[in-house]
């Protein structure tokens, strides 16, 4: 086994791109299946729906054409066949999580920048959920001089945000208010408001970020995996650099 050889297996334009800043790092990179590999790097997340690898048994035929102790690198690796090997698995690590929220909120406003007939000043917006996204949509809106609402059930978290200059909405008494933005950036994962609630909205793009979706009606925007459609180049840096971080190494 070589330890300074990855074999890159996924599709993604992110990936290219991290195999690109490996081999700048010196590391041999492959995407082909060989015995002497140290690390087998895959997509993050690694088995999306629709992907080639979340097809039953393809993971199974992948691990049988490597060795047994390579390292097993991508992104929500709870999977029966990895038990036995080494695995990081980059969605369970803070630093790039954060990272990672800060390309998606930067590519969340190349997303709905098409659908605007307004600047951002006159673009009232709203966010639900407050987590790493929102926060940081939150901070990225801001720069912009648009007016932000952020909806929370938490009075505490409300109180806070009121602190640092938001307007807030208590989640429980949204409908009433919802016509009177342009735009709605959910990032809760879990049901938000159904196509009846927002049945008046007829002027706002609706944008749902969240892994599972939030927002009801067709004419919602599900825009999962956003880093790697519209910041690839960024979203592979990432990648590669977390790797080497969290201890891909080699002879190199």
């Amino acid at each position: 086994m070589l330890p300074n050889t990855v074999y890159c297996a996924g599709s993604t334009p992110a990936l290219a791109q991290a195999a690109r800043f490996l081999k700048e790092k010196g590391f041999v990179v492959t995407d082909t299946p060989q015995w002497d590999v140290g690390h087998l790097l895959l997509d993050v997340p690694s088995f999306r729906p629709g992907s080639p690898l979340a097809e039953p048994g393809k993971l199974d035929t992948l691990l049988g054409a490597l060795p047994r102790n390579i390292t097993v690198w991508g992104g929500g690796l709870s999977y029966p066949a990895l038990e036995d090997y080494t695995v990081v698995d980059l969605l369970k690590d803070e630093t790039y999580l954060a990272s990672n929220a800060a390309i998606t909120a930067c590519c969340a406003l190349q997303a709905a920048a098409p659908y605007l007939q307004t600047t951002w000043t006159e673009t009232p917006t709203l966010i639900l959920g407050w987590g790493r996204i929102g926060k940081c949509l939150g901070r990225l809106l801001r720069s912009q001089d648009c007016p932000v609402t952020i909806a929370s059930g938490s009075e505490e978290k409300r109180g806070a945000l009121a602190s640092l200059g938001y307007d807030v909405l208590d989640s429980a008494d949204l409908l009433p208010s919802l016509p009177r933005y342009r735009l709605i950036f959910n990032t809760a994962p879990r049901k938000m408001l159904s196509r009846e609630d927002l049945a008046g909205c007829t002027d706002c793009v609706k944008i749902d970020l969240a892994s599972e979706k939030g927002l009801g009606g067709e004419d919602v925007i599900w825009a999962r995996g956003l880093p790697g459609i519209h910041a690839p180049e960024s979203s592979g840096r990432l990648i590669a650099e977390t790797c080497l971080r969290l201890g891909m190494e080699g002879e190199k």
